[in-house]
């Protein structure tokens, strides 16, 4: 772990956890991978039974807001949570037509080894006050990229549920 991080579980508090793709790669970019890191979220939170108070998926990476599992601590769900969604994007990659293998080959473009990069950041979040800090700050992500004019706008984000009529992507634990 690098020197002045310190990771504090056990508290009851709720963890606001920041991690990026390799290298801040737009590994996240189309909708379909999106989609499926939202579904496999929704499969981690049901097994590791992990409160998930809100959430916004970037290109290049992702914000989480979630309560400690039971016995477990936030690393080991973004483990489990990395590794699935790395395996299932990497196996759903199609394979290049002759000649595009051959220009991918020219232009010595290849995909990264790793999807993930490996660290990612905590912030125990110990007040209501905080816990709506780091909502607003999560929604307000892909209006501040450009990425979409309102949160509204932006499915992948946990914003939906609590301020819109329309159906959001997953349901938030309050």
């Amino acid at each position: 772990m690098p020197a002045g991080l310190k990771r504090v579980f056990g508290l009851g508090d709720l963890h606001f956890l920041t991690f990026s793709c390799y290298r801040r790669l737009p590994l996240l970019k189309s909708a379909r991978a999106r989609d499926i890191f939202v579904r496999e979220l929704a499969g981690v939170r049901a097994e590791m039974r992990f409160r998930l108070i809100g959430y916004v998926m970037m290109p290049e990476h992702v914000h989480l807001l979630i309560s400690e599992p039971p016995g477990k601590t936030p690393s080991t769900v973004l483990h489990r949570l990395k590794l699935r969604v790395a395996k299932r994007l990497r196996r759903k990659r199609r394979r290049p037509a002759a000649e595009q293998m051959e220009l991918l080959f020219l232009k010595s473009v290849q995909a990264p080894r790793s999807f993930w990069q490996a660290r990612f950041y905590d912030f125990n979040v110990y007040s209501e006050g905080k816990k709506k800090e780091k909502l607003n700050y999560m929604h307000a992500n892909p209006v501040k990229r450009g990425l979409v004019d309102h949160p509204k706008d932006w499915a992948w984000s946990s914003w939906r549920f609590y301020f819109s009529e329309e159906k959001s992507l997953m349901r938030m634990d309050r």
